[in-house]
């Protein structure tokens, strides 16, 4: 009975643990290449743009804050901001708290069209 149990030890000096050493981190290493071009990457091209869109920012851009305020920028100072929310109203923020850039939409035909037809109906 003693002689069944020695026949099941393992190996004296571990025999194989070098081989077996490397290829238990093969997962690992492949987890973290999978993070990496699913997370990590990608998030740091979004950082990149938002770096290169707040260096690039000057006066009169519209844009939204990361707040929610909408404005246009008046005046650039550093790493300060001064935005016009509305008539006369200016608040001072921070160039890292740009949300986004706004699209600036063309005026509307129209209005030139009613002040056509109004010149037009006096007459």
């Amino acid at each position: 009975m003693i002689d069944i149990a020695y026949a099941m030890a393992p190996p004296a000096g571990g025999g194989s643990g070098g081989a077996g050493g490397f290829a238990s981190f093969v997962p690992l290493i492949l987890m973290f290449v999978i993070f990496y071009f699913l997370l990590i990457r990608p998030q740091q091209k979004k950082a990149k743009q938002h770096r290169e869109m707040v260096n690039n920012l000057k006066k009169g851009d519209r844009i939204m804050t990361n707040g929610g305020l909408y404005g246009r920028i008046v005046g650039l100072d550093g790493d300060a901001i001064s935005l016009e929310i509305a008539d006369k109203v200016r608040v001072k923020i921070n160039r890292g708290y740009v949300g986004s850039l706004l699209q600036d939409t063309p005026q509307k035909q129209s209005n030139k069209n009613d002040k056509d037809s109004d010149d037009l109906k006096s007459k």
